[in-house]
């Protein structure tokens, strides 16, 4: 996860669970309190406004919001809660409309979408993407070539802090 300067704030491990997948988020360098977030439709991540993400990933033609009745979106998610020091540690969350694996609902189809988080709270029903204000980070949801996983800022600095 990157913010709009291009500094990587953290990391975000996804998962193929029986019941959707899995998105375990570690961030750092928010400001504190709730964040929507969503998957957006392209790995597209270019600073500082993230609008080359593009929408929300919707394949099914839904409305926005996990509270509106004609919703959600494949890729909306329940708020991040970032702490008094901007953090999100260990947050998960799942996409029970997704998956890695093929198909229309795949987030793997093409090149890949991303993760945003967004300035705000995600009110769950406004159109089309909760009033949540706008793109604080984004990261590509894409295989990786080498299949190593980045490594986690937040990892590193607690190393530095021992």
């Amino acid at each position: 996860m990157y913010n709009p300067d291009g500094d990587m704030i953290g990391t975000a491990k996804l998962t193929e669970r029986s019941e959707g997948v899995q998105v375990l988020v570690n961030v750092e360098g928010l400001e504190p309190g709730p964040h929507g977030f969503h998957v957006h439709e392209f790995p597209v991540c270019e600073g500082p406004d993230f609008t080359s993400a593009g929408n929300h990933f919707n394949p099914t033609g839904k409305m926005h919001g996990l509270m509106n009745a004609e919703g959600p979106h494949a890729g909306d998610m329940p708020n991040l809660e970032a702490d008094e020091s901007g953090k999100v540690v260990e947050a998960e969350v799942m996409l029970p409309e997704a998956t890695l694996l093929d198909g229309k609902n795949s987030l793997m189809k093409g090149e890949g979408t991303s993760l945003v988080i967004h300035e705000a709270i995600d009110d769950g029903f406004s159109q089309p993407a909760g009033d949540a204000g706008e793109r604080v980070a984004c990261g590509k949801i894409q295989l990786n070539d080498d299949g190593e996983m980045p490594t986690d800022p937040m990892e590193q600095k607690d190393k530095k802090e021992e």
